[in-house]
């Protein structure tokens, strides 16, 4: 077989975690090479994410390097033999690598958490205001582009059925005011963002205006079964970063946590009046929904079941 020109984010993660094995043990490629049976310049298109590595080879260099930690092994074992195929796989040569990356971490991941600036999390943007971000944005990118990787948006939200991970999410007030097309894709997208916040494995948190200071930088932890192989994706006008290093790892866990502590409560999904008498996300998210509401003559069933009871 040969040598993959273009690596996935998966693979080149594996290959970084074989060689973080190696570097903790003190280990040289070579005297990895031998522990493993085989060539040098193996080893070092195993640690480029450019070929994988058989399951027993890598046992074999975990051992050597008394790695007791049989949990992450066996998780990085299960990394390193999966297909990296899944709904996303029809996308590949027509959207960017790292939109595909994305997908695949999201299909792993049993925790995410994200927190975002000025706009609403992708997993819960209505195909309206989804449409209005890329027609209004910056990227210079055909209609057939742009169609793409909007129906590849809608298609991440998927997620969210069947056996969803847990999500917490915290959204800076800003990103609530930005008005993008119409009055009425707002207002749905407020709409959905409270249908959203109600589902049980998420938590949705705004941090307010009046709050401390937060970043101007959007980033998303999505976490698998074994938090070590977990990863920070952190937006850039060029490119996303991927980070999985334990130092960004720990940094950024460690940043949500502090947003978390400056963000409104969050919605709960069993609210009653009395919760919402309190200053709370849910009460932000509907004092700017309440105004777009009145524009229309008639109220929708749709905006009934989500006002106050």
């Amino acid at each position: 077989m040969g040598l993959r020109a273009n690596p996935t984010y998966r693979q080149r993660r594996f290959g970084a975690e074989v060689r973080a094995i190696r570097e903790r043990a003190g280990m040289s490629t070579a005297e990895a090479a031998g522990v493993m049976g085989m060539r040098q310049s193996h080893i070092s298109n195993v640690e480029a994410g450019r070929t994988g590595l058989s399951p027993e080879r890598l046992r074999a260099l975990a051992a050597a390097s008394g790695s007791e930690n049989t949990t992450h092994i066996d998780a990085l074992v299960e990394l390193g033999q999966a297909s990296g195929k899944g709904w996303w796989t029809e996308y590949r040569e027509q959207l960017r690598p790292s939109l595909l990356d994305l997908a695949e971490l999201e299909d792993r991941a049993v925790n995410i958490v994200c927190y975002e600036p000025m706009f609403i999390p992708g997993l819960f943007q209505t195909l309206a205001y989804a449409t209005a971000g890329y027609q209004g944005g910056y990227a210079l990118s055909s209609r057939e582009q742009q169609g793409r990787e909007l129906d590849f948006r809608m298609r991440r939200q998927r997620v969210l059925k069947g056996e969803p991970p847990r999500i917490h999410a915290v959204i800076h007030e800003a990103a609530l005011h930005v008005s993008w097309g119409s009055s009425e894709t707002m207002r749905d997208q407020l709409l959905r963002l409270i249908e959203v916040g109600r589902l049980p494995n998420v938590t949705l948190q705004v941090l307010p205006f009046d709050g401390r200071v937060g970043f101007g930088t959007s980033f998303t932890l999505l976490e698998p079964a074994v938090p070590q192989l977990s990863t920070v994706v952190v937006e850039h006008v060029e490119k996303p970063l991927y980070l999985g290093d334990p130092e960004a790892l720990a940094r950024y866990r460690n940043w949500f946590a502090r947003l978390c502590e400056a963000a409104l409560p969050p919605l709960a999904p069993e609210g009653n009046t009395e919760a919402y008498l309190v200053k709370n996300s849910l009460g932000l998210i509907q004092r700017l929904l309440y105004p777009l509401l009145q524009e229309e003559p008639h109220v929708s069933a749709r905006v009934a079941e989500v006002e106050l009871q």
